[in-house]
């Protein structure tokens, strides 16, 4: 999951309601809570010193005293943590999300006609949103564009009900686009991929209509941009294509299936491209199906450890396991209660090792492509896959957010935010950091154009 200040809804002022809350009684909550559990806290210290963070500490107070808004103190917090690392940490401000009530005041008939004549590819068009999620117009309204909603599968989005716009302002061009709980995200001006995909910034359009020919390597690479879901393509009679956009827990079983279903098909061709790219991980159990297929030789995966305190220890005590998690929880969570303030390894054994009786023909040769936004459960899986002799790693460095991990959650006092942090920490610290460093591809192809890395990679596996 990619790290970042979520800014949940629109917050102008403090409320008052009998409690100190301001920012820094806030910034005061977050650096205790952070510094007594976090399980990455002490590994920057000690690499970075004490003294740079007592300047850094120093620094950021003298913004946070005359803050004057939960916007920009959650700003501000979010700033602080930067001290530590780039991934696996959030701050959340806990606000009541306020609907938009603009809705576009045209006819979408009148406007489905309209764009049933259009020539050109332009920003106009009626455009897919998240495979179906949303159905929305884009509509020039002068020198700005407008898009609202034509279907919607979200029960909160009604047709008419504005979800983007694109806005010109003395030469620079802002994207404003309402997420699913309404809350505003600016980027800046979209990007075409072709003539058919958008990009801009938090989402990929797909055009619905109207569509134009296209030039077929930037087509399919607007495809692998765009879907959510894996796919498997033929690129040729030796070299299969496999897109898996995330590795989220809620995709394992799709994953599961589709190498299930294509299995004689993947064991019956010489190579195999495996593309990662913008994956940001999830569940280490969604790349379980993948690793038959990569296997060489035995695979070693270093485990983590758990900081033991009260706040994390609840964790595991969560409600929402079922009968068996609860019991097997119940037995780590007096485990941790013994070792409070220490770090305790859950797992048997700091190195497991995954063994196969069978090593595959084919894939002879698997290339797997990456980038800087693949990181968390995606870097695992790449620490695996480069202990094969059939692969190789293709693009450019991951992100880098793999050191700490297993986030959880504290509400503020008051209850205007919400800290995530790690409470475990892998074991091959502090030798071998991979967070904000990240994990170099085999073949760097950052000179290459991105929508041509499918090709170049074909190209290297049937050389």
């Amino acid at each position: 999951m990619k790290i970042l200040f979520i800014l949940v809804a629109v917050a102008l002022a403090y409320p008052t309601n009998g409690q100190t809350c301001n920012c820094e009684s806030n910034f005061e909550w977050v650096k205790k809570t952070f510094e007594e559990n976090d399980a990455g806290f002490q590994h920057i210290i000690d690499k970075k010193g004490q003294e740079a963070y007592d300047n850094h500490n120093q620094l950021m107070l003298e913004k946070i005293k005359p803050a004057n808004s939960l916007t920009e103190c959650g700003e501000l917090l979010f700033e602080w943590l930067n001290f530590f690392r780039s991934g696996h940490i959030e701050i959340q401000l806990l606000t009541q999300v306020q609907p938009t009530t603009e809705t576009w005041q045209g006819d979408i008939s009148q406007f489905e006609k309209y764009i049933e004549t259009k020539k050109e590819s332009d920003y106009e068009g009626i455009w897919d949103i998240a495979e179906g999620m949303y159905k929305i117009g884009i509509k020039r309204e002068g020198e700005n564009y407008v898009g609202f909603i034509i279907e919607s599968n979200v029960d909160s989005w009604k047709p008419y009900m504005v979800k983007m716009k694109i806005e010109q302002n003395d030469g620079d061009v802002k994207t404003t686009f309402y997420l699913a709980d309404h809350s505003p995200r600016e980027t800046g001006e979209p990007v075409f991929i072709g003539k058919n995909h958008l990009d801009i910034g938090t989402q990929i359009l797909k055009r619905m209509s109207p569509v134009f020919t296209d030039d077929s390597i930037i087509e399919n690479y607007g495809k692998l941009r765009y879907s959510r879901n894996p796919y498997l393509d033929e690129l040729n009679e030796t070299t299969l294509y496999l897109r898996i956009p995330s590795f989220g827990a809620s995709r394992k079983r799709t994953i599961d299936k589709l190498l299930a279903d294509n299995k004689e098909k993947i064991l019956k061709t010489e190579n195999l491209i495996i593309d990662l790219r913008n994956n940001g991980g999830g569940s280490d159990r969604s790349f379980y199906a993948l690793r038959p297929f990569l296997y060489t030789n035995p695979i070693q995966t270093v485990q983590s450890e758990y900081l033991s305190t009260e706040l994390n220890n609840k964790n595991f005590l969560d409600s929402n396991f079922n009968f068996i998690m609860r019991i097997m929880a119940k037995r780590i969570y007096k485990k941790m209660q013994k070792k409070m303030g220490e770090f305790v390894l859950i797992s048997k054994n700091p190195v497991s090792t995954y063994q196969q009786k069978v090593v595959y023909e084919y894939p002879k040769n698997i290339g797997i492509i990456i980038n800087r936004e693949c990181l968390s459960s995606t870097e695992q899986f790449l620490l695996a896959a480069k202990q094969s002799e059939k692969v190789k790693l293709f693009g450019e460095n991951t992100m880098g957010a793999f050191d700490v991990s297993e986030m959880i959650s504290a509400d503020s006092p008051c209850k205007e935010f919400r800290l995530r942090y790690c409470f475990s920490r892998n074991m091959r610290l502090p030798e071998h950091s991979i967070d904000d460093i990240g994990i170099p591809p085999d073949y760097y192809l950052d000179k290459i154009p991105h929508f041509r890395w499918v090709e170049y990679v074909n190209e290297i596996l049937n050389q």
